[in-house]
């Protein structure tokens, strides 16, 4: 059986914008950026550091993986035929839980980060997919 696919790319495109800003905001000192150097161990001379390297090609990388994120989840979205933003949101979830849950963990397992610094991105990661998730979902 072949299922056909129809991507709507502005879908993909506003899906994409909104995780690479959730991410500037999740990650902000105001909110979990703070905690998240901390935890991950990363000293402010470091940040700084790379901070003079050049941060534009960090978010320009960034913002293409969110947009790759998106356009995978599109066909998601189609496969599970979610027309709903909550039935997106629970294709965002199974896909969070099924793929970025055991891939992250491996920080916690192998890098020895503190089990909060997983929690920190994972919960980004649920967040930015179920975002994500419901507006591919309505806007197909």
């Amino acid at each position: 059986m072949v299922i056909e696919i129809s991507i709507n790319y502005w879908a993909v495109l506003t899906a994409g914008v909104a995780s690479f800003v959730l991410g500037m905001i999740w990650y902000a000192p105001g909110v979990f950026g703070n905690a998240w150097m901390r935890l991950g161990k990363f000293s402010k001379e470091s940040m700084d550091e790379a901070r003079k390297k050049g941060m534009a090609w960090r978010f320009l990388t960034m913002f293409l993986g969110s947009l790759l994120i998106a356009y995978i989840l599109a066909h998601f979205v189609q496969y599970t035929s979610s027309m709903t933003f909550a039935m997106g949101m629970t294709t965002g979830f199974w896909v969070w839980l099924g793929f970025v849950v055991p891939v992250l963990i491996g920080s916690v397992l192998w890098e020895n980060k503190p089990f909060t610094y997983y929690l920190i991105n994972a919960a980004f990661h649920l967040v930015s997919l179920l975002v994500m998730g419901g507006i591919l979902a309505v806007w197909r």
